[in-house]
């Protein structure tokens, strides 16, 4: 399949993030593979590396990170994906005790055969 930003891969990445990002838990959880591993990278002292594995793990630090997230502040900057993988370009809203800051970040997304997520990688750029 060509690159597209309708993938299914996009699809089903899009949807993951507007569930965590509105704080519906149960819809994020439904879209992991049991195995589901993510790794979480910056530049800067926050958020500090992760590398989970599990849905338990995965949703703890899901937990850790979104919940400071304002709903409805899941902006899409760009897409691209195929029937497996997708990458999105994104920002939110987030306040973590020190004020509401924007995060842009990009995610890349593995999905297994049953269309779950079984690997991310999410990239936040912490600017100064």
């Amino acid at each position: 399949m060509a690159l597209d930003k309708n993938s299914p891969a996009t699809k089903a990445a899009r949807a993951h993030m507007e569930a965590w990002s509105t704080h519906d838990w149960e819809t994020s959880q439904d879209a992991l593979a049991p195995e589901v591993t993510v790794q979480v990278t910056t530049t800067g002292p926050f958020p500090p590396p992760v590398h989970t594995v599990g849905v338990a793990d995965y949703m703890a630090g899901l937990h850790a990170f979104a919940d400071a997230v304002v709903p409805g502040s899941l902006k899409e900057l760009g897409s691209v994906g195929d029937d497996r993988n997708a990458l999105v370009l994104m920002t939110v809203d987030a306040d973590f005790g020190g004020g509401p800051i924007t995060l842009p970040g990009a995610r890349l997304y593995l999905l297994d055969d049953d269309g779950k997520i079984v690997h991310e990688q999410v990239v936040f750029f912490a600017g100064s």
